[in-house]
């Protein structure tokens, strides 16, 4: 008795049980929910995962794990089924009726066959609906982007979590619709688990591999230390595939240089531009793409549309791609399409080329995280911040930009503690990140940062100020942060309300480093 009123929710990661389960509701036509285990795992309230079930009201929970017991307790209402692992050889030996093909037969290509959640601008998660018609032209549209697969079946190792469109629609959906083969990567790009990744890739060679900036810039110094890794990781590859944030220009060129040391050629780098809502290619760069940023072309079906907001232009969508909406939000479906029906993207594009537009687009930032000086001036929050954490590197995590309504620009950054640590040699390996971020050479070296960037900066709008490093990571519950790492910047200057005023107080903060002070805040 499961329907769209009543789908499958998986609590559970990527796995082989996630993905029969998955086949199965696509199969009979039933959506299913893939859900963060974040929401399971991490959260400590479990807000999230309790607004979800509210959302959509499951009929039937799976979860592949003891740990996932106590979330199941405090959120799947009674009378629902559970079923995890201990269960699924039942699953398995279910007797199939007539009732199967009889329901696969009404599947067409408007019925709903997953609905995936995605953080809206209070946070809380919205139920993108996915139809077949949806991933299916999609796919298509992605065989003919990727034409290696038409060549060769892909095999891919990957851990791009299955509750994304990245993962759990483009790569999920390659590897099926082209008959490929899909090694399930339990390693993530942080330190403790990019060693699993590796460990895989020494054994598999991918033929494209896909990751997000992230992973590539945690990949990097194996492939540079391992010569045989490199090699093997290079020996079969086509393509390499980013999303999901923009890559630095210093990672593009040390995984050229990395491949032209191991096969004597550069594998190309591509990318594209789309969104959980578009299912989600709806730009592809290929062989125009020459430098980090760049992201291509319409893909072929879909209708581009330009519309100037704000002294951008906000890319807007329309084809067999695009969602009909958000699962029992119609006031989100209203606001998410404008009065010729395209789908607001929310990203804003330029021309890689004015004068050739053949070349592409520029990813040209969001639109919702920009903002105006005291002054008037804009600030791009996007572009800058790709900017700064390069310049920056290898000493941040990530950063939120500050200064709305401001008289400058100021910075939040979540600092990479070992790289930290490491300006600090007569600091223990232990020391609490207070200490280590309150050490006289790392806010030296902070400073020294700024001053720099200020430098070349050719604007207020480019010329931060001042910083405050942090020492407690993102907050999943609090909305700072996806379980895939990616910060909400709207949620993070909310939430750490009171350290944005700090960093524009009078007289300075001690904590605060300030490139007007000449450095006489940087303890010895």
């Amino acid at each position: 008795k499961l329907s769209a009123e009543r789908p499958v929710a998986i609590l559970s990661g990527n796995d082989i049980e996630h993905a029969l389960i998955a086949f199965g509701a696509m199969y009979a036509g039933i959506p299913y929910v893939p859900i963060s285990p974040a929401y399971s795992l991490i959260s400590s309230d479990f807000s999230k995962l309790r607004y979800i079930f509210d959302l959509l009201t499951p009929g039937f929970v799976f979860a592949n794990g003891a740990q996932y017991r106590r979330a199941i307790s405090a959120v799947v209402p009674a009378g629902v089924e559970v079923v995890t692992q201990e269960d699924f050889p039942r699953l398995t030996a279910t007797r199939v009726t007539g009732e199967v093909a009889y329901a696969h037969a009404k599947v067409g290509a408007d019925a709903i066959v997953k609905i995936l959640l995605t953080s809206g601008s209070t946070g809380m998660p919205k139920g993108v609906i996915n139809t077949q018609r949806m991933w299916s032209s999609n796919q298509e549209m992605v065989r003919h982007c990727l034409a290696t697969v038409q060549d060769e079946p892909p095999v891919i190792v990957d851990w791009l979590p299955w509750n994304h469109t990245f993962g759990g629609n483009h790569n999920f959906g390659l590897v099926l619709y082209n008959g490929g083969s899909m090694y399930i990567d339990d390693g993530r790009p942080m330190p403790g688990a990019i060693e699993e990744t590796v460990r895989n890739l020494r054994e598999i060679a991918p033929t494209i591999y896909f990751n997000v900036p992230k992973g590539y810039e945690a990949l990097i110094p194996y492939l540079e230390a391992e010569a045989a890794l490199c090699e093997r990781f290079f020996s079969r590859l086509k393509v390499m595939f980013y999303a999901a944030a923009s890559l630095s220009q210093n990672v593009w060129d040390d995984l050229e240089r990395l491949s032209l040391r191991s096969c004597g050629e550069r594998i190309r780098m591509v990318t594209g531009l789309g969104a959980t809502e578009t299912a989600p290619l709806a730009l592809f760069g290929g062989k125009e793409i020459n430098r980090a940023g760049m992201v291509g072309v319409p893909v072929p079906g879909i209708e581009l549309k330009l519309a100037p907001v704000e002294g951008k232009l906000e890319a807007r969508l329309r084809g067999p791609i695009i969602t009909p909406g958000y699962w029992r939000q119609p006031d989100l479906t209203r606001e998410a399409f404008d009065e010729e029906g395209f789908y607001r993207l929310g990203d804003a594009l330029k021309f890689a080329d004015a004068e050739d537009p053949r070349k592409g687009f520029v990813f040209d930032g969001r639109i919702a995280e920009d903002f105006k000086l005291s002054s008037g001036s804009w600030v791009s929050v996007g572009p800058l911040r790709v900017e700064l954490i390069a310049h920056c590197a290898p000493y941040v995590r990530d950063m939120v930009v500050a200064g709305h309504d401001r008289d400058e620009v100021t910075v939040l950054i979540f600092p990479d503690m070992g790289a930290c640590r490491s300006l600090c040699p007569g600091l223990s390996g232990e020391a609490p990140a207070g200490e280590v971020v309150s050490a006289g050479p790392v806010r030296a070296k902070f400073h020294s940062l700024l001053e720099g960037l200020a430098r070349q900066a050719g604007g207020s709008s480019h010329r931060v100020r001042r910083a405050l490093l942090l020492t407690d990571p993102p907050s999943l519950d609090a909305h700072e942060i996806t379980d895939k790492g990616s910060l909400n910047q709207r949620a993070v200057l909310e939430h750490r309300a009171a350290l944005v005023e700090e960093l524009y107080s009078s007289p300075l903060s001690p904590r605060v480093i300030s490139i007007d002070s000449g450095g006489s805040q940087c303890p010895d």
